[in-house]
């Protein structure tokens, strides 16, 4: 194996720091908002999360790309504009490998950035960078391999919009509607896909489930047209506070009799439409080891992460049928919600965490539970009558 000498390239942030590094993936410029992720594995997982949409990813870790990619580890689809399945809009990392060693690797991280125009930089201290992000904030940046002309990258930064305010989940939500999983399964659940995460549906269907995945802008009687046993508000990148037509669906969705379960995204607009507002977070929480209390078991959970936005602790005691089950324990933000007076549920963190951790897993089975228990009770009136 040779390697070959890497060209130089530039980090540059929205307040003006610099970082000095070298060329990784393909040679070109890309921008976004500045984010970390703790995660000590998963990095292909991290790519391809359509939640990521739109920002550039410090990886903490030092080693990426040793252990190349996998065809059967992605979370998305390829979106429009792109071969590959890639939703990160580029990548800060210190050691980028560019030869791999895991025998069930399909390719290199190299190649599978330079198929799907991604561009990175490494050879930095991402130690510093990190630290300066949390003192600082989420901020947008730029990184290039093409130019280090700080002039040039400044007024290209400038153009760049701020992710408050920034809708973008019809960027990566699917066009048409879709199916996934056994059409014989024993329940039938709607997605609303605002960047819904492969792993996702796949728990959903391991626990007997049929899905129809529905395009963000899809109302809600044409969903019903379907007759789903149950609602899964999927994940999805941007800010919530902006998606109003989608607030106006769940609102719908929140008052039919039909069980419903939020994830991240799912979670925002869930507590968007029960009249709670979302804040942009200083810096967010990304990561796969983040602490979590379950306030209606008294358990700790170690928990998988990626969000920007968080939901207002004072506004939730607004709400009288609505209750706090989770909370993180880092910071004690929100992350999980639940009405008391119907069968709707979210929860901020990822609980089909791929590689893991698995510990808020439970979640699905609760909701296919939740599921189960209506139909029994619509079966008994139907008999009755």
């Amino acid at each position: 194996m040779k390697y070959t000498a890497k060209a130089p390239a530039i980090l540059l942030l929205e307040d003006g720091k610099i970082f000095h590094g070298k060329a990784a993936g393909k040679i070109g410029t890309a921008t976004g908002e500045i984010c970390f992720n703790t995660g000590m594995t998963g990095y292909q997982e991290i790519f391809t999360d359509p939640s990521y949409f739109g920002q550039i990813v410090v990886t903490t870790n030092v080693h990426i790309g040793n252990y190349g990619v996998n065809n059967d580890e992605v979370e998305s689809d390829p979106t429009e504009g792109r071969t590959g399945s890639i939703k990160i809009a580029g990548l800060v990392c210190k050691q980028f490998n560019e030869f791999h060693s895991r025998k069930r690797s399909n390719g290199s991280l190299k190649d599978y950035f330079v198929n799907d125009n991604i561009v990175a930089i490494s050879d930095v201290d991402t130690r510093a960078i990190v630290r300066y992000i949390r003192d600082k904030g989420a901020m947008n940046c730029i990184i290039s391999s093409e130019t280090s002309d700080v002039e040039v990258l400044k007024e290209k930064l400038s153009k760049v919009p701020s992710m408050a305010g920034l809708e973008l989940s019809s960027k990566v939500s699917t066009k048409k509607p879709y199916f996934f999983g056994d059409a014989n399964a024993t329940y039938k659940v709607a997605v609303t896909d605002y960047g819904v995460k492969k792993n996702i549906l796949r728990s959903l269907v391991e626990r007997g489930c049929y899905l129809q995945v529905f395009p963000m802008k899809t109302s809600f009687e044409e969903m019903m047209k379907w007759k789903p046993d149950g609602f899964m508000v999927s994940n999805g990148p941007g800010d919530p506070s902006v998606m109003l037509e989608e607030v106006a669906t769940i609102k719908k969705i929140i008052n039919s009799s039909v069980p419903t379960f939020g994830i991240c995204l799912g979670h925002q607009l869930i507590a968007e439409a029960s009249g709670i507002s979302t804040f942009k977070m200083h810096k967010g929480h990304r990561g796969i080891n983040h602490p979590v209390k379950n306030l209606i078991t008294g358990k700790s959970e170690i928990t998988s992460q990626n969000h920007g936005f968080g939901v207002k602790a004072e506004d939730v005691a607004k709400v009288k049928n609505m209750e706090v089950t989770h909370i993180n324990l880092n910071d004690n933000t929100i992350e999980g919600l639940r009405y008391t007076d119907r069968n709707v549920f979210s929860v901020q963190h990822h609980p089909e965490a791929c590689p893991g951790p698995y510990d808020s897993r439970y979640l699905f089975d609760d909701f296919i539970t939740m599921i189960a228990s209506v139909k029994r009770k619509e079966k008994k009136t139907v008999v009755s009558a």
